[in-house]
């Protein structure tokens, strides 16, 4: 189905959410059609997203668009179950979901089991869905939503879950920034300083590319821990491991979407003030892993915040020289640090995925930790 077809069906101005890979086509189109303003707003997580769309509801009376993977739906139940819901304020919300991890279609680890929960969890929450293949026709579409407009009147939230491949556009939209240095080079120059120190590598690109760093040099894996999953919690992961390991220096890879999407871990790292965490944010601007849809970390003042946070030293980069520089002397220091590190968009088109599976990774960074 061409993705116009989608957002005629939905009958909706206002389209907020996460860009998904599932849904490349849709951010697109989005994008091409409104850009990032007033009816359309990338979200920091899919729980601001509800946010949003129940304030543009209480504004204009009508029913938002609300965009995600299936792995963002954990982030909405509270947003959905003590916000939008009947037995509460009654606010209606037509929820786009990218089904990773359908039963019966390879993907990866993290998306196995969230994606044999998915319409259970819909179930769960009582909303209502239809399921978007290759196969379904704008009339089936429309049918179903004709017959979600009750709901949506009567204060309910319905979903259209997209199975893999369902939308098609005449042509991607490409994504670009002004800076030069690579997120592999950046990353290469990391795991050089980072010595026999652990690496916390976020989900997405950035821990594929250190996977396949680490195996071009021969070097193992047990150093890294590899969050091929639950985005934006890599920097938690990262201050527990600091603060039960003090002698050991940990370097936290982060993405700025991840980042973003649960910006409050920063407090509590600040708070917590482990001197020997260095939290490293790749910052290109972009949901690059998932089509290249822009964040608003160009709008913020990233150092800033880590210093109101409380991050003893905090700086940015955006060459390899300063990269090495800034690396050298956080390796040095005993202090909490924080680097912003201004990268371009873009991954090698060969890039490959991990060939361990996430519990050898576990089982390898343990024992390392243990003898270390």
């Amino acid at each position: 189905m061409n993705v116009n077809e989608l957002i005629a069906a939905t009958g909706a101005e206002f389209f907020t959410g996460v860009p998904d890979s599932q849904l490349k086509q849709l951010c697109d189109a989005l994008y091409e059609r409104y850009g990032i303003g007033k009816e359309h707003i990338i979200a920091a997580n899919e729980g601001n997203a509800v946010g949003l769309a129940a304030g543009y509801h209480l504004a204009t009376g009508k029913v938002p668009v609300v965009y995600m993977q299936n792995s963002g739906l954990g982030n909405i139940v509270n947003p959905v179950a003590s916000l939008l819901n009947n037995k509460v304020y009654g606010i209606p919300c037509i929820f786009i979901v990218g089904w990773r991890g359908e039963p019966g279609v390879h993907d990866e680890p993290q998306h196995i089991y969230q994606g044999e929960i998915t319409l259970s969890q819909l179930d769960l929450l009582g909303i209502k869905h239809f399921v978007l293949t290759k196969e379904s026709t704008a009339t089936e579409l429309q049918s179903a939503m004709d017959a979600f407009q009750p709901l949506l009147a009567a204060g309910e939230s319905v979903a259209i879950v997209v199975k893999k491949g369902a939308l098609t556009k005449d042509a991607p939209v490409t994504y670009k920034n002004g800076y030069e240095m690579t997120r592999e080079r950046a990353i290469e120059i990391i795991s050089d300083i980072a010595g026999d120190g652990v690496i916390v590598s976020t989900t997405g690109k950035a821990s594929r590319e250190l996977f396949e760093i680490r195996e071009g040099r021969k070097q193992g894996h047990g150093q890294d821990f590899l969050t091929v999953g639950s985005m934006g919690h890599a920097s938690s992961i990262a201050l527990s491991i600091a603060l039960n390991k003090p002698e050991k220096k940990v370097w936290c890879v982060d993405g700025d979407g991840a980042a973003l999407m649960h910006m409050g871990a920063m407090g509590v790292i600040g708070a917590n003030q482990p001197t020997n965490l260095v939290h490293i944010v790749l910052n290109n601007e972009a949901h690059e892993t998932v089509g290249g849809m822009p964040t608003v970390s160009k709008h913020l003042h990233l150092v800033a915040i880590a210093k109101g946070c409380g991050y003893e030293n905090a700086s940015h980069v955006d060459n390899e020289d300063q990269l090495t520089f800034a690396l050298l002397a956080a390796k040095d220091a005993k202090l909490l640090t924080f680097l912003e590190v201004r990268c371009a968009l873009g991954a090698r088109d060969d890039l490959g995925r991990p060939t361990t599976t996430p519990k050898e990774n576990k089982a390898a960074f343990m024992e390392y930790l243990c003898r270390n």
